[in-house]
């Protein structure tokens, strides 16, 4: 009797398993699968947006120290031409007042007074350019 007490409860269970087994694979109403379905998508685009809002924030972030950088590089480049204006300014001043000690008396004051007046201008124009390069 035992035995067969077993046996019916083994079949039992089995049936039970089989039983719960072959309701996990049973499909779905469509009104339960299309409300999965609708949920499933609108997780998937708030994901999609979150990822979005994300990759814009970086984006932006990069683009900003990028822009800096480039300023930097623009400023530099502007504050070196300058300084390679001036150097030429003073080698073409020196020149013009050696070109000048030719001369004598009113023709060399006038002279070194045109050399210093453009060397002045050189300068200036450096400047000026220099600031209208940098932001």
């Amino acid at each position: 009797m035992r035995t067969h007490l077993r046996s019916v409860s083994a079949l039992s269970a089995l049936a039970l398993s089989a039983f719960m087994l072959a309701a996990c694979h049973q499909a779905k109403s469509p009104d339960d699968v299309a409300a999965e379905v609708a949920k499933a998508q609108d997780k998937a685009n708030s994901e999609v947006a979150g990822a979005e809002q994300h990759a814009d924030k970086d984006v932006a972030n990069a683009a900003a120290k990028v822009g800096d950088k480039l300023t930097d590089l623009n400023n530099d480049a502007a504050g070196d031409a300058y300084k390679i204006a001036v150097a030429k300014a003073d080698g073409d001043h020196k020149v013009a007042l050696a070109q000048c000690d030719a001369m004598s008396g009113d023709a060399q004051t006038a002279c070194r007074k045109q050399a210093n007046a453009d060397y002045d201008a050189a300068k200036a124009n450096a400047k000026a350019t220099e600031q209208s390069q940098k932001q």
